[in-house]
């Protein structure tokens, strides 16, 4: 395949296109929202709802996703459409740029970014991360192919999009301040005369170019107009909104702030996802580092200087989210290093297929070991003896690590003969191919489990909260005795009292739901949610029932082998919080007098 012609390039990219939406859409409003996604979505709902509510720094998502609750209905599905359908067209970024990166690592990427789990993970959450990585990055690309119009248009919805857009424009401003540094080189004292002249030179160029060619500032204005236009326009949704211009304008406060807001991660817990999410892009980046400061490759230079910039801002801003920046240049590292494991010639196809079928399985092999230890992680750390040459020796971990440590070993072994017995290309491409395989299916699995289509509820470490557990029973619930009481499911109004929870007033959305801090004890609401307790103290009597409401993980007891119990199974140990629903007695029918017929 010749790496500057494609055969159907454009049906490829659609397919791509095809898996993203599968990985994004399919039971997209099966998991109830978390409290953070149902802060931003009850801000969206309230605006649609004709209100005037106090508008977190995410004006492009609620605003833009507000018009959708208007114009079709409110549900978990309708609250995540926007970010979805923004992850699958990140796949057609690839194709604004393939000149610079060649069509075959520029398809590549297109369909790295079809299942990368983290990507995925965050098209599937109600916010602005993933629409400020795909705004900005539309923007660049539109800029680099000319399109001034259409770059103004993205940068302002990029802005729009909250405080992760200043994330991301911090990493590439950094990145190329440390660029600019590193190509700066101290000339001697002989040679300033002629770097004078030279300079003096390129400013006369520069200035007569401006006057004969004055394209560039045209362009700046075209891009200034739609970027203002654009701002105006959607920041106030068709200036029916005007506090989402001011919500904008808060967005770089706050994420100043999230450097020192209380997080529920660690450094260490945001480098840990990037290991668990991201093996087969790290695995391959690193290839591709090694290559190009070999070859001193200028491209792979200012990648990996992108790289280290974004991987250490994000690690230390303590959010999960923010290392979207990270994956962004290691997927393109990895795309452009699997490119060239393509050229094969066909005499060698029957050796690197030997290869990478023998490293494969001792890969699933290695897996199975890992498996086995996730079931009981706290029963490996009794000693396992080990004969060798008649004496017997303890190893300080349980026969499952040893074994895994022996296959690996001989996967290493293999390897270092295959080089010297056929050649290191040989070694080189089929294990490339092999761990490209292996980590493939890993990163579709977790693509598949950060969607929720695995397990309900599992532990994912891309949002800091969890999605309520009896949501959808609770809600059913109070549905049964709005009916059994008045007939209509969503006729009794809802107190709470106790619980700040975002996502409890979602789930209760199309009720009538007053929150209090405490109840009068003189008045008896229909319906009550409150935390824990054994009795409301009201004048009429009530009926409880308990339900299991959020379920965070508790941090400070994990042990280090939790984690392997965690990258196999997402199981960690949880806190649990129950909230009562009380039901006034005389809504039930068991509970009303019998009508005394003549």
């Amino acid at each position: 395949m010749n790496s500057s012609q494609i055969k159907n390039e454009g049906w490829l990219y659609g397919l791509a296109f095809l898996i993203a939406i599968g990985f994004r859409f399919i039971q997209l409003g099966a998991s109830p929202l978390t409290d953070s996604e149902a802060s931003l979505a009850l801000q969206a709902l309230h605006i649609a709802q004709g209100k005037d509510p106090l508008l977190s720094p995410q004006s492009a998502y609620i605003l833009i996703t507000s018009i959708f609750f208007l114009v079709i209905e409110s549900t978990n599905f309708m609250a995540r459409f926007v970010p979805a359908l923004a992850g699958s067209a990140l796949v057609f970024v690839p194709w604004f740029i393939r000149e610079k990166l060649k069509p075959r690592p520029a398809l590549i990427l297109a369909f790295f970014f079809a299942f990368d789990p983290g990507l995925v993970a965050l098209s599937r959450q109600a916010g602005g991360t993933i629409l400020a990585v795909t705004f900005l990055l539309f923007a660049w690309a539109m800029w680099k192919n000319g399109r001034v119009i259409h770059a103004g248009i993205f940068a302002a919805l990029a802005l729009l999009s909250g405080p992760s857009v200043w994330s991301g424009l911090l990493m590439l401003i950094l990145s190329s301040i440390f660029l600019r540094g590193m190509s700066t080189k101290p000339s001697e004292e002989s040679d300033q005369p002629e770097i004078v002249n030279r300079k003096h030179l390129h400013l006369e160029q520069v200035q007569v170019s401006e006057i004969e060619n004055p394209g560039t500032q045209y362009e700046i204005r075209n891009i200034l107009i739609a970027l203002i236009a654009t701002l105006v326009i959607v920041g106030t949704r068709f200036f029916t909104t005007p506090n989402g211009l001011s919500a904008w304008l808060a967005s770089f406060p706050a994420y100043l702030n999230g450097w020192i807001a209380p997080s529920p991660f660690t450094p260490n817990r945001v480098f840990l996802a990037f290991l668990a999410y991201e093996p087969l892009g790290i695995l391959l980046a690193v290839l591709a580092l090694i290559r190009g400061f070999r070859l001193k490759s200028p491209r792979v230079i200012r990648l990996a200087i992108w790289l280290g910039v974004s991987f250490l801002l994000a690690v230390f801003y303590r959010q999960a989210g923010e290392l979207v920046w990270v994956i962004i240049p290691t997927l393109i590292l990895a795309a452009q290093e699997l490119s060239r494991s393509f050229d094969i010639h066909p005499e060698e196809r029957v050796e690197f297929g030997v290869v990478a079928g023998a490293v494969l399985t001792l890969l699933v092999y290695i897996w199975f070991n890992v498996a086995n230890i996730g079931l009981n992680p706290q029963g490996q750390n009794a000693s396992t003896p080990l004969p060798f040459f008649g004496r017997v020796f303890e190893l300080p971990f349980g026969a499952n690590y040893a074994i895994m440590i022996g296959a690996s070993l001989i996967l290493m072994i293999c390897l270092i003969l295959v080089a010297f017995g056929w050649s290191p290309r040989t070694a080189r491409i089929g294990a490339t191919w092999s761990f490209s395989l292996f980590f493939g299916v890993y990163a579709i699995a977790a693509a598949w489990s950060t969607s929720g289509m695995r397990l309900q509820n599992d532990v994912e470490l891309w949002s800091p909260d969890q999605s309520p557990t009896h949501a959808g029973l609770l809600l059913a619930s109070v549905n049964d005795i709005s009916m059994f009481s008045l007939g209509h499911i969503e006729s009794e109004p809802i107190t709470i009292v106790g619980i700040d929870s975002p996502a409890l007033e979602w789930t209760l959305r199309n009720h009538e739901v007053e929150v209090v801090s405490t109840l009068d004890p003189q008045v008896a609401p229909p319906i009550v949610i409150t935390p824990l307790m054994d009795n409301l103290a009201l004048p009429s009597a009530y009926r409880g029932q308990d339900f299991t409401w959020r379920q965070p993980p508790t941090w400070n007891i994990i042990q280090n082998p939790d984690w392997v119990k965690w990258l196999v199974y997402r199981q960690l140990p949880r806190d649990t919080e129950t909230i009562i629903l009380w039901a006034r007695d005389d809504l039930f029918p068991d509970a009303r007098p019998e009508e005394i017929q003549p």
